[in-house]
């Protein structure tokens, strides 16, 4: 399982909404997994293996690198 914690930069506060999605590299051949929106804590669980990719935050790019256990973006 992949956490994934959304902060927002200007007030340190977690970002409540946001929409979250993994990208694995097309090595893998896993894809893009399912979008899914950030909770109350700013945060997404993807059960997903882990694996070289990349972090989506409402389509941007927050992370590149292997993706595993807990990954905290800022916004």
């Amino acid at each position: 399982m992949i956490t994934v914690k959304v902060i927002r930069q200007s007030s340190g506060q977690p970002a409540e909404g946001k929409k979250v999605a993994l990208g694995f590299s097309a090595i893998l051949g896993r894809g893009v997994t399912e979008t899914k929106f950030t909770d109350r804590n700013g945060e997404v669980h993807c059960d997903t293996k882990n694996g070289d990719g990349k972090v989506f935050v409402d389509g941007s790019t927050k992370h590149t690198g292997y993706l595993s256990g807990r990954i905290v973006v800022y916004i």
